[in-house]
């Protein structure tokens, strides 16, 4: 009886240990600067099911994962649009009153404090922000990609283990690199991880959609292989290199890996895809204004 007595202390002082953690770590910062203001209505009309947001975050936790991974992006969300509402009508009632007009442009996030929920893609509008799309995804694995991500909404991160959060408070810099992406997984083995970002690559790893895929050296010129290998690199003599991709495990993806993948197009939805853009017509605020010119000279 004692023994359970004093387990139950443990876990409570324990979780209040972690709620103490997970509050200081999702503080914002007082120094975020927005770099361009979005422009959400043109953010809509753009934006496809399927498309992977990425943000650069104003927490704690945002600037350790930005130094671990190198990268602006922190965090990333999968845009999933009125999905959640065309597959289940019973959620639009809630949802609607939750968001109201933005319950048709939601999407499925990770956030630590809360788990995997469903946001408004209105949310990120004061901070910056890219859209990266999966090129030439199938119309029937978009599908499956979306049941994996709607599927996963109400997932909570295991937060028992304080250890894994206390290294979010130590000085990352410390942090040799190559273990700064094993740096940012959860000990515990529980499914739910702290980086938002792999539950996105779970969803794409459904259908064997490539994020940040392991190549492997070619097989030697007198190895004949077995099976197709995929073409990859640059062209030499005329003539593709070729090889083999391993998935990697979407505990190991970060945000910025969904920038760099080559197999995401970056898609452009602010100022410059709206307009006629000439730098020549940029009126600089530091420009100074032309000498006047005077007259008889």
């Amino acid at each position: 009886m004692a023994r359970r007595e004093k387990s139950g202390i443990i876990s409570w002082l324990r979780d209040r240990i972690s709620d103490w953690a997970v509050g200081l770590l999702t503080k914002p910062l007082k120094s975020y600067a927005l770099h361009v203001p979005n422009d959400i209505a043109a953010l809509k009309r753009h934006i496809r099911k399927g498309d992977v947001v990425l943000v650069e975050g104003n927490e704690r936790v945002s600037e350790c994962i930005k130094y671990l991974t190198q990268s602006s992006w922190s965090h990333s969300a999968l845009y999933v649009g009125d999905e959640p509402i065309r597959r289940n009508p019973e959620m639009k009632a809630p949802l609607v009153a939750q968001f109201g007009e933005e319950a048709n442009f939601l999407m499925v996030e990770a956030i630590v404090e809360a788990g995997v929920v469903l946001s408004p893609l209105a949310k990120y509008r004061d901070f910056n922000i890219r859209v990266c799309r999966p090129f030439n995804l199938s119309a029937a694995d978009l599908a499956d990609v979306m049941d994996e991500a709607i599927r996963s909404v109400g997932n909570t991160y295991d937060l028992r283990n304080v250890i894994d959060l206390a290294r979010y408070f130590l000085p990352v810099s410390l942090v040799p690199p190559r273990f700064r992406r094993q740096a940012l997984q959860f000990g515990s083995g529980v499914p739910t991880r702290v980086i938002c970002s792999s539950v996105i690559a779970s969803s794409f790893n459904r259908v064997k959609f490539p994020i940040v895929p392991n190549y492997q050296q070619l097989p030697p010129p007198a190895a004949s292989p077995k099976r197709k290998l995929w073409p990859i690199g640059p062209r030499t003599t005329g003539a593709l290199q070729y090889g083999t991709l391993r998935m990697v495990s979407p505990t190991l993806i970060t945000p910025r890996d969904f920038d760099l993948s080559p197999y995401f197009e970056i898609i452009k939805f602010n100022i410059i895809e709206g307009m006629r853009f000439d730098y020549h017509k940029i009126l600089w605020a530091d420009a100074a204004p032309p000498a006047p010119v005077k007259k008889g000279a």
